[in-house]
């Protein structure tokens, strides 16, 4: 086929860090995008070039757009970690054998955006897609249903039966909550709004805490009495979490993941890490993949993509936003945070 020498895309107005924290919550795109044309990459050595069929928001895009991210920004490229597409070209040898094949992707990092309608990925970051696998679970394949398995591993393997989760009626909350049902582990879910309480125990978690709940410390207590959760998976790193931790029993683990807070939290019960054996520490994905042998990744992912393709997993997609539409369109569609947004070329 012949490719064109340029395409659409939204292009980082900003280039590095910012020097404040404000959050992911976004009014207007215009001071972090703009929308228009850019080159068609070319893929370098062991890289694909990908038509973008669909690509998934995440709070980690809302960040990097920011400048508040743990990657700073390259000013002119296209915006955009995730996706679904197309391989259209490559070089090397696991490249051309992708060539052809519609394949989930995570790039957007070193200058080359899935909020485009190509993109340039490192091959080893693509996963060939099953034909069966629909186009919105694939868009979000890597990022969170990869986080929740690898995670809910940590769960297994620390030999607690009950975990709490914070942020739980996120997409990663909804699928940590089914592989709680589906293992027969206890998920304490915790959650801003009510109303989104009975979603997330029908999805499989036992325990729900709402913030808002005037005795939410004390139920939050005594869910870690009864229930001992060993593991804290957090993706907000707030005031909230800490309390939270310093609830839980000896040797629990504060699991960060994510920042959604922008104030630091205070650590009230300091001598719990001496006398308790407790510890915080962070987990990202990207070292996983890095870490992980070929075999455990293979496996990792097809359990994953079978999870989708049985129905036991589904991403909720609240809305899609076509790209010439997302300068206008996005900020209102991420608003209700109930589900996924998509973007489609």
């Amino acid at each position: 086929m012949t490719l064109p020498a340029s395409m659409n895309a939204l292009i980082l107005k900003g280039h590095g860090f910012a020097p404040t924290r404000t959050g992911a919550a976004i009014e207007t795109l215009n001071p972090y995008l703009e929308y228009g044309s850019l080159p068609v990459p070319k893929p370098g050595p062991g890289q694909v070039l990908i038509r973008v069929r669909m690509a998934s928001i995440n709070p980690s895009d809302l960040y990097f757009i920011k400048g508040e991210y743990g990657q700073p920004r390259i000013k002119g490229a296209a915006a955009g970690f995730e996706g679904v597409g197309d391989v259209v070209d490559g070089k090397g040898l696991y490249a051309r054998y992708l060539k052809g094949k519609r394949v989930a992707f995570v790039g957007g990092v070193n200058g080359s955006g899935a909020w485009a309608e190509y993109i340039v990925v490192e091959a080893a970051m693509c996963v060939v897609v099953k034909p069966a696998m629909r186009d919105e679970d694939a868009a979000g394949h890597v990022v969170n249903p990869v986080t929740a398995w690898t995670m809910f591993d940590i769960v297994k393997a620390s030999g607690s039966r009950s975990f709490v989760f914070t942020a739980a009626f996120s997409q990663l909350g909804k699928l940590m909550a089914g592989l709680a049902r589906d293992n027969g582990s206890v998920m304490i879910a915790v959650i801003r709004k009510e109303s989104q309480a009975n979603h997330l125990r029908e999805l499989g978690a036992k325990h729900v805490l709402v913030e808002s709940d005037p005795e939410f410390a004390a139920k939050a207590a005594a869910l870690c009495k009864s229930e001992k959760p060993k593991i804290l998976l957090d993706a907000v790193a707030g005031q909230v979490a800490a309390d939270l931790f310093a609830a839980m029993p000896a040797r629990a683990r504060w699991i960060i993941y994510g920042k959604l807070d922008t104030e630091a939290p205070v650590l009230k019960e300091a001598g719990q890490f001496i006398f308790m054996g407790k510890r915080i520490e962070g987990y990202w994905l990207m070292n996983w993949f890095r870490q992980a042998s070929i075999l455990t990744k293979l496996k990792t992912l097809r359990a994953v993509q079978n999870r989708f393709i049985s129905g036991a997993w589904t991403t909720e997609v609240v809305a899609t936003v076509r790209l010439a539409d997302v300068m206008r369109d996005l900020p209102d569609a991420l608003k209700p945070g109930d589900g996924k947004v998509m973007i489609v070329p």
